[in-house]
């Protein structure tokens, strides 16, 4: 067995209590029955050849709001900053979580001293950041509607909240008091949160449309078009802007750049493969958020690519035949994902090659291959990689090497990425709880 992978089983032995769950005390392990995170196996593999440059990381920063999906609007939130040592604040339950007919897909978002999150049932709560009350909730679904839909997400501008919702409508509130400022209905329902910057709201349909609405009324300015898809993932995307450029991935597996003015394009690419053929799998959907930072896009794909491009021309800089569903994350020089197979990595952002890899557990019975478990994140916060997964465990990996820190049992499954704002770890489980670590 390689002796990196021994070493992880040894840390995967030697997990804490809840209160060293980020790695920053060493206590005697607890008594009882040790469940394995991470799996024996890996299916990407470090770079090998020339030296491996050791991952420098910049410091941790503050960050006040997390205002929508992915962070800011370019989706690079970098380094942010989270205590040494984490316990529950508090809890919150949001509303309807996940069942057979409707699914959790927004991540919450925090502005304003305020967290806002919309559950299955498209009703949105806002609540104090510091103790977790209530301070509104709305039922934004339309009056002539019989049945509930579940809405893609939220993001936030200038004192109000934007939602996208599962009935084809984006909606804008008052972020004080949860009052409706107007409706704006679009081509199709959307499954993936709004993106706003500069007065502008843009929502990607499932119908692979891209709309442009003004923040102030709601009024449409541009639409864009991709190709139509019968079949996709359960969940949608959200556009990435930086300054006169938004980047819009589509179900198809397209990805466009569009001025933000007008929507013309830019450039065009595409991230499909051939390689993979089985059902899932041949779906291109793009469903991880595309990150833009430092004038290159990164953006993944589930037909196994991702690539970099160059923002003003669309040049591939380089590609790898990775795929996966969540959105990776930009660290200083250095890009973290989790892939299809699991497997959370580290990459250099400026040539694609391969740090580490850490294989995280893909079964809770691996012998039988029952009970799939599915991972979410990572978000980098004060020198720790912290995942979520299906089965209801926070883990935290060294961004340096890739190895195990500790481990947190979750109240439920974690299926959306936490956030860091303020010092504090959000997240949201499956069960629609909203959860507080400070």
């Amino acid at each position: 067995m390689p002796r990196r992978i021994v070493g992880v089983l040894i840390a995967v032995m030697a997990l804490s209590a809840c209160d060293s769950w980020l790695g920053e005390n060493k206590p005697p392990p607890l008594p009882g029955k040790r469940i394995s995170i991470l799996a024996r196996e890996k299916i990407a593999e470090p770079e090998i050849s020339g030296p491996v440059g050791k991952i420098v990381l910049p410091p941790p920063e503050d960050n006040d709001d997390w205002p929508q999906a992915g962070g800011y609007s370019n989706h690079a939130m970098h380094h942010t900053v989270v205590a040494d040592s984490l316990r529950q604040a508090w809890s919150s339950s949001i509303g309807d979580g996940s069942g057979k007919r409707r699914k959790l897909l927004a991540q919450p978002i925090m502005a304003e001293g305020k967290l806002f999150a919309v559950d299955s049932s498209s009703e949105v709560s806002a609540f104090d950041a510091g103790t977790g009350k209530r301070l509104w909730k709305v039922d934004i679904t339309p009056k002539d509607t019989s049945d509930s839909y579940t809405s893609g997400g939220l993001a936030y501008e200038d004192g109000q909240v934007f939602v996208a919702t599962g009935f084809a409508q984006v909606v804008a509130l008052d972020a004080r008091t949860g009052k409706i400022d107007w409706r704006q209905s679009v081509s199709g329902p959307m499954r993936g949160a709004p993106t706003v910057r500069g007065g502008r709201v843009f929502a990607v349909t499932v119908d692979n449309q891209t709309h442009a609405l003004a923040a102030e009324d709601g009024s449409l300015l541009w639409t864009h078009s991709g190709i139509s898809e019968v079949t996709g993932l359960l969940a949608g995307n959200s556009p990435a802007v930086d300054g006169n450029v938004v980047v819009v991935p589509y179900t198809s597996g397209e990805l466009f750049a569009l001025k933000v003015e007008n929507g013309g394009v830019i450039w065009q690419d595409s991230l499909i493969t051939i390689r993979r053929t089985e059902n899932v799998g041949a779906l291109m959907d793009i469903r991880g958020r595309p990150v833009i930072d430092r004038g290159r896009v990164y953006a993944i794909g589930n037909g196994d690519l991702m690539v970099c491009l160059d923002l003003r021309t669309g040049r591939r800089l380089w590609e790898k035949e990775i795929g996966g569903v969540q959105s990776p994350w930009i660290g200083g020089d250095y890009l973290f994902l989790i892939t299809n197979n699991n497997e959370v990595v580290a990459l250099e952002a400026k040539t694609g090659r391969i740090n580490w890899v850490t294989q995280m557990q893909s079964w809770q019975k691996p012998k039988d291959k029952e009970g799939r478990i599915l991972w979410s994140g990572p978000v980098l916060a004060s020198d720790r990689l912290i995942v979520g997964s299906s089965d209801g465990k926070l883990v935290s990996l060294s961004p340096y090497s890739g190895d195990m820190l500790g481990w947190e049992e979750a109240p439920d499954g974690v299926s959306i990425s936490p956030i860091v704002a303020n010092g504090t770890l959000y997240f949201l489980t499956d069960d629609a709880d909203l959860v507080a670590y400070r």
